[in-house]
């Protein structure tokens, strides 16, 4: 019996468009790396945009933000609206340090009015590599798709062992049932291990998170307080 001929797709592959996208990639990264450098240990805290400073969610990113500003850490959002200017508001109201990854959109998203600094990202993947890159730990509040794609894209990084066992914190119990209902299905069904349960924790409490932030953030990985700046210092230095 003779096999039917196979016939083959022919797609776009301009080489010109391909190293257009290449040259914008490597800028993104490059303005990156030079606005976000010194912003010291970061915690990511993921969520919607939609939600305004009167609801809940608002607020309780908020008050998370600010304690976990108070640990030392500089809070890192993707710079826009929502949950993301609930927790760069949170760490300017305790003096902490706030930055962001703002996304270019269609529609523009501002940068939010609470940020000490902020890089403009053409591509959503190079803003998850800066957003993960200076991470110490990862907060995921309510969201949508980009939230969940960018939990996604962390969790995985650490299953696999490309990234250090940051801790994760999925917070509000009641909105991220589904989600949940959905890992655990994952697990009976054998594309996950139970042990990849302990990648995250999942909590209503502000204290809770802050308390698994430290321990598996600054107490496993030995952060040290920042020391103050004393320019020439080594001439003063006893032999």
């Amino acid at each position: 019996m003779r096999k039917e001929e196979i016939r083959f797709l022919a797609g776009p592959q301009s080489r010109w468009e391909e190293l257009k996208m290449t040259t914008f990639v490597l800028v993104d990264f490059l303005r990156g790396f030079r606005a976000l450098h010194f912003v010291g240990p970061c915690v990511t805290i993921f969520g919607s945009a939609r939600f305004d400073e009167h609801h809940p969610f608002y607020k309780k990113t908020q008050a998370l933000a600010a304690e976990i500003a108070k640990l030392g850490f500089t809070i890192m959002t993707g710079g826009g609206p929502g949950i993301m200017e609930a927790a760069n508001r949170g760490a300017k109201d305790v003096g902490g340090r706030s930055v962001g990854c703002n996304i270019i959109l269609p529609r523009e998203q501002r940068p939010n009015p609470y940020l000490d600094k902020w890089v403009n990202i053409r591509y959503f993947f190079v803003r998850k590599t800066l957003l993960i890159k200076y991470s110490y730990a990862f907060v995921v509040m309510p969201g949508g798709f980009g939230t969940l794609d960018e939990f996604f894209e962390a969790i995985t990084l650490i299953q696999t062992k490309k990234l250090s066992a940051f801790p994760i914190v999925i917070f509000d119990k009641d909105f991220h049932q589904d989600l949940l209902n959905h890992i655990n299905g994952m697990v009976l069904r054998g594309t996950i291990a139970e042990a990849d349960l302990s990648l995250f924790l999942v909590t209503d409490s502000i204290e809770e998170a802050v308390k698994h932030i430290h321990h598996n953030g600054i107490h496993k990985f030995n952060l040290q307080p920042e020391l103050p700046y004393r320019p020439f210092s080594w001439l003063f230095e006893r032999k």
